[in-house]
């Protein structure tokens, strides 16, 4: 993939991570041609890196929300 052309963003989590098995599926099969090889390892780095980032970006939320005003309910004990 030439540097000029940016790769299409992922429209969701979900949609990176189809992408992403499909991928997988293909770069295993040892089908592709050697440059598409090198093609697809490059977008399936970028589609994990964007995949991770959406998971630690969750994560900090639940943290916050968890900090915050929403806690797991306990019936007290009498």
């Amino acid at each position: 993939m030439p540097k000029s052309v940016k790769p299409t963003p992922p429209a969701s989590f979900e949609a990176a991570l189809t992408e992403l098995e499909q991928l997988v599926g293909s770069l295993e099969s040892g089908a592709l041609p050697l440059d598409q090889l090198l093609t697809g390892y490059q977008r399936g780095s970028d589609l994990l890196a964007y995949c991770r980032e959406r998971l630690e970006a969750v994560e900090q939320q639940v943290k916050v929300l968890e900090d915050g005003s929403l806690k797991p309910w306990r019936e007290e004990s009498a």
